[in-house]
């Protein structure tokens, strides 16, 4: 169905179902006609892709989807939402949608079943209480897909796509360049959504890598080090790993320097290679213990 960004369109499909925006699911429909085939664009769909979206709302950005792409199938937790896209999508033999929680579904399944013999790509417009959560659930499943591009708030993007060892830096930043290449592509206005939201929004995508971009003896410590080298921002790396960590400082301080770092140093300030050394260092140390 054309027309699907124009909001005297949007209100009248939705007062047709009696539909109600739920500010619990973080619903922001996009009004902006220029945003959604533009993200369709950059996030790779084509000839031979299949695009597993999350939260398609009315189907904006699942009709420019649907377009481009050989199969697109999208995950709505929102149960009203299903006869809405039922009409809004009606024109589609290639798009499946399954009512389901994203954080819950076999995702491995999921694209084993839908996309056999098919690229597959991720395209979502994001709620923002669920960003992180998401795109980490995505990275750490390691899942057979090319690129995640996900429309966030303005301030996640910043920080999903910083360099690692940059002031902007966090826990989540360092976990991403782990898996992923991240690429900021373009800002969207809060205005171009419909209830406006009271911040800005930016659409990334994460280039999926085969292998981590750092090799490391065990993946769960380095996930550990991340966290707890970013748990007190402001404290010292050898603080936040004593504390978070349950270790004394010495040993603590052992370690960080066995790493090639200083005691003195902030998780911020450290290079992906950094947090992968000291990862070893600690899986070493801990399987001395044992």
């Amino acid at each position: 169905m054309e027309g699907l960004s124009n909001i005297g369109t949007i209100k009248e499909i939705l007062n047709s179902y009696g539909f109600k925006f739920s500010k619990s699911m973080g619903q922001n429909f996009l009004i902006n006609p220029s945003v959604c085939p533009r993200m369709a664009e950059m996030c790779g769909a084509g000839k031979g892709v299949g695009v597993l979206e999350v939260g398609p709302g009315i189907g904006v950005l699942t009709n420019e989807l649907c377009k481009l792409a050989d199969k697109v199938v999208s995950v709505e937790l929102d149960k009203r939402l299903i006869p809405v896209l039922g009409e809004t999508l009606a024109e589609y033999n290639n798009f499946k949608l399954i009512n389901g929680d994203i954080m819950e579904i076999d995702l491995q399944k999921l694209i084993q079943e839908e996309f056999a013999n098919l690229d597959v790509v991720v395209c979502a417009n994001l709620p923002y209480y669920i960003t992180s959560p998401v795109i980490m659930k995505f990275l750490e499943e390691k899942l057979p897909i090319k690129s995640l591009t996900v429309m966030v708030q303005k301030e996640a993007a910043d920080r999903l796509t910083a360099p690692v060892g940059s002031r902007e830096s966090g826990a989540v930043t360092v976990s991403v360049a782990y898996y992923s290449k991240p690429e900021f592509l373009f800002n969207v206005s809060r205005g171009s959504f419909m209830p406006s939201p009271n911040v800005d929004s930016a659409v990334i995508r994460l280039n999926i890598d085969e292998k981590p971009n750092v090799l490391v003896k065990k993946e769960n410590d380095l996930k550990r080090i991340i966290r707890a080298g970013f748990s007190q921002r402001r404290k010292t790396l050898s603080n936040c790993l004593s504390s978070s960590l349950g270790m004394d400082k010495a040993t603590v301080n052992s370690l960080i320097e066995r790493a090639g770092l200083t005691s003195a140093v902030r998780a911020e300030k450290l290079s992906l290679e950094d947090f992968g050394r000291l990862a070893d260092c600690l899986t070493e140390y801990e399987s001395n213990e044992k």
